[in-house]
This record gives C-alpha cells, sequence and structure tokens, in this order.
C-alpha cells in the first residue's frame, strides 16, 4: 500500500509536519540531530506499533507536546486513513483505521507492511535469534493463512507450561493438557515457517546476486527442537531438565535462521560493507516476496544510506531498489550520496530538514525530482 499523505505531531524534535511524498523515492537531507531519523521512526510506529529507538514510546513525544499523533493515508480505490495516538500518560497505543478503533495490533502490522534498513538491522547478522525469528515470522504472517492464530495459540501454551515449571508442586494433567496444545500448535507453526522458507530462499538468493556475488553464502532454518522427534516427545521428555531450569528448553520460540559463509558463521567472514548488502538483501527480498505472493507492496525505511557502502554499491542498492518500483523513505546527511546513485525517471521527492535555533526540524519540500538531470 502507498502512502499518499503524512502528518505527524509531537514526534520527538520534528515540528509538525503535513506532506504529500512521492509514490516512489523519497529523499531526507538534513544536519544530524535535525529529525531525519524521527520522520522514519515515525512511520515504523505506524506499521509496527513501536519504535525502532526506544522500547518506550513515550520518550517518542515531544517535550513539549502533551501527546503524539502519527496519520497516514493508503492510497487506493478507497484510501485508507490509519493514525495512531499516544499520551504520555496512557499506558496504551490509540489505533485507528477507517475511522474506527483497531484493537489488535496484527490489523495495523498486515495494513502497513514495511521493511527497515538501519544500523540495528545488522543484528540479524550478530545479534540474538529472537531478532531472526522476528524477522522470519513477519514475512510468514504476511502471507501464510491461519499462522497468526498458530502463533497466539503456542505463545498462550508456551506461557501457562512456563508458569507450571515454575510451581512448587507440579499438575501433571494440566502440564500435559498444555503440552499437547504446544505441541499442536508449534508443530503447525514449524510447517508454515518450512514452506515460507522454501519460497523465500530463492528470491533471497537472487535479490542477493544483485547486490554482490557471495556464492558460498547459504540461509539455513532451524526449527527449535529435535528434527528427528516430535515436539510433544521432546516437552515430554524435556519435563524435568526444563522444570530445573525454569523454562521451556525447545519448541518453536528458540527457531532461528543460520546464515553461514560456508562452513563458517557470514558474521565472522564477511566486511562491514558486506554485511550490510546481505542484511539489506535480506530485508528487499522479503518485500519482493510479499509483492509475488500477495500482489500488495511493501514500504521500505532506509536509515543513512550512505554508511559502510562505497558509491560503487550505493549505487547497485538504489538502482535495484528503484527497478522494484516501491515507496521509499531514505536519508543521509549528505545532498550528493542520496541523488548521485539513481539511473532513469523515478518518480520522487526530495525533502530537506532544517534545524531551528531552539533545535526543531522542519521538513521542507523541494522540487520534485529528475534523476536524469540532478
Amino acid at each position: 500500500m502507498l502512502i499518499d499523505r503524512l502528518a505527524f505531531t509531537g514526534l520527538r524534535n520534528l515540528e509538525a509536519l503535513d506532506l504529500t511524498p512521492s509514490p516512489g523515492i523519497n529523499l531526507i537531507v538534513g544536519p544530524n540531530g535535525s529529525g531525519k531519523t524521527s520522520l522514519l521512526e515515525g512511520l515504523h510506529i505506524l506499521g509496527m506499533g513501536r519504535s525502532f529507538r526506544t522500547r518506550q514510546l513515550k520518550h517518542v513525544i515531544s517535550h513539549e507536546a502533551p501527546e503524539m499523533t502519527l496519520f497516514a493515508r493508503l492510497a487506493g480505490e478507497t484510501p485508507m486513513p490509519i493514525g495512531i495516538r499516544r499520551s504520555r500518560e496512557a499506558v496504551e497505543l490509540e489505533m485507528r483505521m477507517g475511522g474506527e478503533r483497531v484493537p489488535r495490533l496484527a490489523q495495523l502490522i498486515e495494513a502497513l507492511p514495511l521493511q527497515l534498513v538501519n544500523p540495528d538491522a545488522f543484528r540479524l547478522l550478530e545479534g540474538p535469534p529472537a531478532g531472526r525469528r522476528e524477522f522470519l515470522d513477519w514475512g510468514v504472517f504476511h502471507v501464510k493463512h491461519g499462522f497468526y492464530d498458530a502463533w497466539r495459540r503456542a505463545k498462550r501454551a508456551l506461557k501457562h507450561r512456563n508458569a507450571l515449571l515454575r510451581h512448587d508442586r507440579m499438575d501433571a494433567n494440566s502440564m500435559a493438557a498444555w503440552e499437547q496444545e504446544l505441541a499442536q500448535w508449534g508443530e503447525r507453526i514449524d510447517a508454515l515457517r518450512l514452506e515460507w522458507m522454501t519460497q523465500f530462499v530463492p528470491v533471497f538468493e537472487e535479490t542477493l546476486s544483485r547486490l554482490i556475488e557471495l556464492p558460498a553464502l547459504s540461509l539455513r532454518y532451524s526449527r527449535g527442537w529435535d528434527k528427528q522427534r516430535s515436539l510433544l516427545d521432546v516437552l515430554e521428555q524435556g519435563r524435568m531438565t526444563d522444570r530445573q531450569m525454569g523454562f521451556t528448553q525447545n519448541g518453536p520460540q528458540r527457531a532461528d535462521l543460520r546464515i553461514r559463509l560456508g562452513r563458517r558463521p557470514a558474521i565472522e567472514v564477511l566486511s562491514r560493507g558486506q554485511q550490510k548488502l546481505v542484511v539489506s538483501a535480506l530485508k528487499l527480498a522479503q518485500g519482493r516476496l510479499l509483492e509475488r505472493m500477495t500482489g500488495r507492496s511493501c514500504l521500505y525505511l532506509v536509515d543513512d544510506l550512505p554508511a559502510e557502502l562505497d558509491a560503487k554499491h550505493r549505487r547497485v542498492f538504489c538502482r535495484l531498489l528503484e527497478s522494484m518500483r516501491c515507496q521509499a523513505f531514505i536519508t543521509s546527511v549528505e545532498h550528493d550520496a542520496l541523488v548521485g546513485p539513481w539511473e532513469s525517471h523515478t518518480p520522487a521527492a526530495m525533502f530537506h530538514v532544517k534545524q531551528s535555533p531552539v533545535g526543531t526540524g522542519q521538513l521542507v519540500p523541494q522540487a520534485q525530482i529528475d534523476f536524469m538531470t540532478e
């Protein structure tokens, strides 16, 4: 879904804005601390219900504002307005779509699929499995019917089993019931993840080959328990050990993606620039597969494009993004680093974030860009 209008108020150091973005590439230039990343943060909150910079949304609200309001209109035959409001004192987000309150965050995530490429994206390679599981499940959620329900049921069963493991006296009947539940839905989650991986890997490999030649790089899914045994058998046999640990050690909550170059973890071999290209390929391939399987487009947020990439690989990245005919918001301190790498007459807009003497950032639209004449 393309965004044809954005309106933010009370977001960090950005002054209130109301703008019409390009349906293609949107370039945001400005000095450090002016609010470029805050704009991407607002879009991320709209599509994910959370910030990529802080765990507490109250810290995203401007110091002078009582609340933050984020609004976007999704283009289409029937335009769909979506919005989020969060006051400093509130515990939960107020979410709306089409003027109606949204009870579940999953509805917002489904409405505005997005991918973020920023310095934190390196965690896909160097971070713990949780980040890679989130990446994996985002893809499955958007293309596999029934995944969210299975994930929700498995999470509930896992919560109850862990609570029983920590009790002084274990209720054997209750434990058996929750293990049956966890096994049923955990196996279902695993099956959907496997199906998705079968479809994703070829798209990822093709995307990566357009960014960098790394033929020895492999991507493998690990389901989180012994692949030769059923989950129910693993849970039953591991009950006593799990009780000693105080939590469930095997199951879909322990799944991971193994990214290797030859026989070694990719993070141990690749340069920082190569790592960014691999992470970018993962993110872009997610969106490409989503579009192929559902016909829906993905929004891309790229923070500090020039970081870790030389001019050659910036050009390769930008031209791949350009060929996807997607909507993207891309930031940089350097004007030339954003304007230079493109090739064709992709619909584009340039925005400059100007910092006022009091430290607030104002987003100033420039004339539409013709990349061939810049």
